[in-house]
């Protein structure tokens, strides 16, 4: 179990517990029901890097308490 930090563009951050094996869209899924968001509309990145749905986070390399930007389209 790890909890990755996301951040938006007004500071607000949103602590998520996850397994290294979900996939970005389940990460998304998470910050959407903290956030009460739609998950379609949420944009996960690392600098310029957009990070994609189907993806696992242990792909991404994103590891316990890693930060990550949160962007809503």
């Amino acid at each position: 179990m790890i909890e990755v930090v996301l951040t938006d563009s007004l500071r607000k951050k949103v602590r998520v517990k996850c397994n290294d094996d979900d996939t970005i869209g389940d990460l998304k899924k998470q910050v959407a029901a903290q956030t009460g968001t739609s998950a379609d509309k949420i944009r996960i990145q690392k600098w310029s890097n957009i990070y994609k749905d189907h993806i696992t986070l242990k792909d991404y390399e994103i590891h316990d308490g890693m930060s990550l930007e949160l962007h809503y389209n």
